[in-house]
This record gives structure tokens, sequence and C-alpha cells, in this order.
């Protein structure tokens, strides 16, 4: 009797000592011990990011068309419409609101291109509540940035330039801007995702994901990270209600700093490297084909005589897997790799060529001019009326991602209210024939336009459709 209450005495003090163990191995939540413990916070982050942070306030008036009626002296005297300058209608205000961020202490601000687009008068504030009339130094629609440059002032304070690329999927990140127009707001989050290229935003899709609350009037706000850092500008988001849903987009501070260096070399546009071919997505029929272990990279479907693709040694059915090292996954991603890149030097393509891996170089050259844009404002009585067209270039097709154009002039501004925008023409548009007659330059159109016939077939590619359109008759 003595020998099993003892063997079960021992037995329960082993169990004792196993649980004992395995509560040890556990995790255990720990009490504060200190005052510094409860202090842990993204205050000094946000104190050294903030000041460099702003809001764009931007606005043009649009003219309305006068009415005959109005204007008649008689009418204004009867209603009492001469008694002031201000009775007179002027137009209406379009306004724009969003954020912007202080990347040089001269007063460079970066925003969003969809901020300040169309607009004329800009306005900026300070996180301390000054305000500077600002003007519009570079816009770069492709990526869907601007840079602006503040009258006035000097000694601006700076938010430092980090690496997009050294962020990872679940780092910190803080977004800060100004949503709905109700002062400066701080918000924060993960890196939800890299390198997101299906968004449909910009031309250069390569967007950083994050959950931090972004909401209308973030747009050009700073995303930084736990060192102040700005790592992106945030730019959109997915939603259904049109606030946050924790779906938010940013453009990746390595393709921002290409833009300010182009700002600050005193340039009006972004001149990138060309590479002179067609690219296409790999599907997974694809890459089985050719001995890839996933469907990545970008496969070259077509190459231009005389371009860097061709000169480097590129061939139809190449499949480009990295630039510099750095993975491409598709045409979207290879196209932010080798737009990121200086002009000048020469990148080391990955190339995978019939089941073997080889290093091809690309000269970073931009695209040519040639033949010269000679820009020309129809306003001959036709269909063009009020269209600004220029000659079609290797430049003008990768400004205005005209990829399958071969032919043609571009439309490069529609005048608003013009017979041209009221038929539909729009910005990017090729004409391609008009009545039958090959449009081959700027000069051809003006010429056929320059007759007053009521008859028009117009020939006109839009992205890859043609489009045939016939007016009178």
């Amino acid at each position: 009797m003595r020998r099993s209450v003892a063997s079960g005495l021992a037995g329960a003090a082993a169990a004792v000592v196993l649980a004992s163990a395995a509560l040890a191995q556990q995790p255990t939540s720990v009490v504060p011990t200190s005052p510094a413990q409860l202090k842990v916070s993204f205050a000094p982050v946000v104190k050294k990011a903030q000041p460099a942070v702003v809001n764009v306030y931007a606005s043009r008036i649009e003219r309305t068309p006068e009415n005959p009626l109005v204007e008649d002296p008689v009418f204004r005297h009867f209603f009492g419409l001469d008694r002031g300058n201000g009775d007179r209608p002027t137009g209406r205000t379009e306004r724009s609101l969003g954020s912007g961020v202080i990347v040089d202490a001269a007063g460079l601000v970066v925003t969003n291109h969809h901020v300040i687009e169309g607009m004329t008068d800009v306005k900026v504030a300070l996180a301390d509540k000054r305000e500077f009339e600002a003007e519009i130094v570079l816009r770069d629609p492709r990526t869907d940035l601007a840079v602006l440059r503040l009258k006035g002032g000097s000694n601006f304070p700076v938010l430092e330039l980090g690496d997009s690329d050294a962020l990872e999927v679940g780092d910190f990140v803080l977004a800060i801007g100004d949503p709905f127009g109700v002062g400066q707001t701080v918000t924060q989050g993960i890196v939800s995702a890299l390198a997101r290229t299906q968004v449909g935003v910009s031309d250069y899709q390569f967007f950083i994901q994050t959950d931090a609350a972004i909401n209308p009037g973030n747009s050009g706000g700073a995303l930084v990270d736990t060192n102040a850092r700005l790592v992106g500008i945030n730019s959109s988001i997915l939603s259904r209600s049109g606030g946050s849903m924790g779906i938010g987009f940013a453009i990746p501070v390595n393709m921002v700093k290409v833009v300010v260096a182009a700002a600050k070399g005193g340039s009006s546009k972004v001149r990138r490297p060309w590479l002179g071919a067609t690219l296409q997505t790999v599907s997974a029929d694809i890459a089985d084909s050719i001995g890839l272990p996933r469907p990545a990279g970008a496969l070259i479907a077509n190459i231009l005589d005389k371009s860097p693709a061709s000169d480097g040694g590129l061939k139809r059915g190449d499949v480009i897997t990295a630039v510099d090292g750095q993975p491409v996954d598709d045409p979207e991603g290879f196209g932010f790799r080798l737009a990121t890149k200086p002009l000048g030097g020469i990148a080391s393509l990955t190339v995978l060529r019939e089941g073997k891996s080889l290093i091809v170089p690309l000269k970073l050259m931009a695209a040519p001019e040639v033949p010269p844009r000679d820009p020309v404002k129809l306003k001959n009585r036709s269909p063009f009326s009020g269209a600004t067209v220029i000659n079609l270039s290797p430049a003008v097709i990768e400004e205005f991602s005209l990829t399958s154009a071969r032919q043609g002039v571009v439309v490069s501004d529609v005048e608003e209210g013009s017979t041209a925008a009221e038929v539909g023409l729009q910005k990017g548009d090729v004409v391609v024939a008009v009545n039958d007659d090959r449009i081959d330059s700027s000069r051809d159109l003006a010429k056929v336009t320059s007759g007053h016939g009521n008859y028009w077939k117009l020939v006109i590619q839009r992205g890859n459709q043609v489009l045939t359109t016939v007016f009178g008759g």
C-alpha cells in the first residue's frame, strides 16, 4: 500500500515538473516594468517627417461661353448688370485638393499629377500654417507625379528620401497627408505587398501596397518608414465606398528620385531609357515550353531596327528575367526597372533564350525624336478644328504609350469646347487617314483639312483598335 502511494506521489511530482517545463516554453505576457516601456510610440517619427508634408490647393477658372442676351447692353442696363465688373459672369472655378512632400530645401515639392492636372493656379500650405504660391515645374502623367516650386521663402524642411527596394512585406509604414481637407493626418499600417503591377493607375505600374488608411486628399502625401524616410508617394486606393478599405497604393520613392532629378536639372519633362521592343506577359504555356519554373518575365514580341534592343543583340522570343540583378515578373516590372535607370550608362539584362540564361548589355539612351514633332494646331473647318497634332517618332511612341502605332500623326492636345472635342477626338489618338488619303505628317493633315468639304472619313487608331468614322455626306 505504501509503495503504491509513494509511486503515485512520485508520478504526480513528475507530472508537475513536466507541466511546469511545458508552461515555461510557452510565450507569456509581460507587465511593463518601467515608464519607458509605456511610451512606445511613432511620435518621434511623425515629428521628424510631418513638417515636410504639405497641403496642395490647385484651381483654374473654366470660362463659360458668353450668352449674347446677357452681353446685350440694353438687357444689362435694364437688369442693373452694369453697376460693376464683379457682376459679369466670369466662369466656373474648378478646384483640386491634395497633399505633397518637400524634397529640397529650396522649395521643391512632389505631388501627384492628378492633383494638379489641368490646373493653372497652385497654393501650398505648410504644417506650420505658412502658405506659398507655387509654380508647376514638371508634369509627368506617365508616373502620376508632378514637381512644384514654392515662390519665396528658403531653408524649407525636407523629408529624407529612402530606398523603396529595401522595403519588405510586413514593414511598418506611416501615411501622412490631408484626407478630405480636414487637416494633416497620420495613419499607420504595414507594407501589404510590393511590385503591384495590375492596378491601372499609371503607365509605370509597380506600386507599394499598404493597409495604412489612405483617403481622398491623401494623394501626393508621404509614405514613410520608421526612420522617417520617404519610401513612397501615396497615389490611389481600391474602394467600394470612396473611403479607405485597407488597400492603398504608393509610387515607390526610387521612381520619385528620377522625376526630382529631372526637375532639379531644369527639365520640364522626364527623359527615360528606351528599349525599342514590344513586350508581352509570359503565360503558363510559354513558361512550360521554354523551361521556366513559373510564368514570369517579359517576353520580347517584336524589335525595332536601330534600337537599343536590336543593337544589344536581343531577339524575338527572348524572355527578360532580371535588370541589373533585380528580378522582373512581367512587362510592367521591366518598365519600372528600366525607367529608374539614368541615361548614358549600360544595364545588364538577364535573358532566357532557348533554355539558356545569358547576360545582354543594353545601352541606356533616350528614344530619338526623328522625325521632329512639328506641332500644328488645326483651325480650319473640319472635325479636327481645335486639335494639335504632332509627327510620330520613337520618342512620341514612348511618351504616349503607342506601342502598336506604325504610321500617322498623334493628337497631342484637344482644346476644350472645340469641334475636335465635340466629335470625340482624344489626346493620344493616331490619325491614320482622312478621306482615304494616307497621313504621314502633321503638315499632311493640315493640307488635307484646308478645304471646306462637307464629307469627312476619318481612320483613327486608339490603343489597339482602328476606328473608321464618317461625318457629313
